[in-house]
């Protein structure tokens, strides 16, 4: 309510002022009206001022300065080339104002790159207003599975694809291997599903790094540009990403932790897909894809055991069960099992044969 009053005394005064004095050669009235409406255009831009953040302000007063001073060279260069006239004045005032509104604009466009907490003072204490941004890397759109966690709504803040990651996309879906081909164009329709989402905003930026050959380290230097996040299901880029410092969301991380947890010593029932590395073991999955390793289960490949859990090894790369197949628990439950009387064969079932008495030997 204080604020509103302030404009209005302020657009008020400025009416005011322009009936009194008269700027513009009109009678009193116009005057008047022409500096309402001048009172109101500069309180628009003060309240549309306030919905900027400092470092945009920054960026565009900087900006704004700079592009004057260019002006200012330039207009010393048509002042001295060209003779005196409407057509030189012209084009001083129009370089001048097309400087100052393209530094103004990049400026602000390019404020949020400052860094006013290394100024200290004043700066220091500002509330950090910057968007989050994260990072996509090749591997997890052609995992396809950011897609649905888009879908659910978990991801927050803007959706960075590079466009060197999009150039390594095509030419993956370009490749003449038909494997590498279909990932590729699997990774193309991912895209285009993230774009479809509603609450999530993309950005593709321009932004490469000629001096760097390699895409992760590329994305590693886009993330300490931006402040962001890389979001990537690759081991080697996560390990790299974390020792430069810059944070990392793993979708096998997330993933692992939403898997059901399994204890020591519970049982569970598996299918034993394929022969282990180690002697006498067997392999098998579990729904969500799991390696469940069992010991003296060589031999039952093929077929659905009950084990029990004696170890979980939880990794960044993954989780894997480690258990054990009691053969003389198995035989003891089947041998407690009942026992159901086998049909005989009707072809088995004699009749009985009618028994004739001797006759006497005539």
């Amino acid at each position: 309510m204080d604020a509103f009053l302030i404009r209005l005394l302020f657009v008020l005064f400025v009416g005011f002022a322009c009936f009194r004095i008269q700027p513009f050669g009109l009678p009193s009235n116009l005057d008047a009206g022409v500096g309402v409406l001048i009172g109101v255009a500069i309180v628009l831009f003060e309240w549309r001022l306030r919905l900027i953040s400092l470092k945009r302000l920054i960026g565009a007063a900087i900006g704004s300065v700079l592009g004057i001073i260019g002006a200012y060279l330039f207009a010393l260069v048509i002042h001295s080339s060209l003779p005196d006239g409407p057509t030189k004045s012209f084009l001083q005032i129009m370089v001048m104002l097309l400087m100052a509104y393209v530094g103004l604009a990049v400026g602000a466009a390019k404020g949020d790159l400052l860094n006013l907490s290394a100024l200290g003072g004043i700066f220091g204490g500002e509330k950090q207003g910057k968007k989050s941004y994260k990072i996509l890397d090749t591997s997890v759109i052609i995992d396809g599975r950011i897609s649905d966690i888009a879908e659910t709504g978990f991801l927050d803040g803007i959706i960075v694809i590079p466009q060197f990651v999009l150039r390594e996309l095509q030419l993956v879906a370009d490749s003449a291997d038909s494997l590498k081909r279909n990932r590729g164009r699997r990774g193309l329709d991912i895209l285009q599903r993230l774009q479809k989402v509603a609450t999530l905003q993309i950005q593709i930026v321009e932004d490469d790094f000629p001096t760097v050959r390699e895409v992760d380290m590329k994305l590693i230097e886009l993330a300490k540009l931006y402040e962001g996040k890389i979001i990537t299901n690759d081991f080697n880029l996560n390990k790299v990403a974390q020792l430069q410092g810059v944070e990392v969301l793993n979708i096998n991380e997330l993933a692992n932790s939403l898997k059901p947890i399994v204890l020591p010593g519970e049982t569970m029932k598996v299918f034993i897909l394929k022969e282990g590395k180690e002697y006498n073991q067997g392999v098998a999955y579990l729904d969500d894809g799991t390696m469940v390793v069992v010991d003296n289960a060589r031999k039952m490949i093929g077929k659905t055991i009950d084990i029990s859990v004696t170890s979980v090894l939880q990794t960044t790369a993954g989780k894997m069960i480690f258990g054990k197949w009691d053969e003389r628990a198995a035989a003891r439950t089947e041998s407690r099992a009942p026992i159901s009387a086998a049909p005989i064969p009707s072809a088995e079932i004699k009749k009985p044969q009618p028994i004739m008495a001797d006759r006497p030997n005539e």
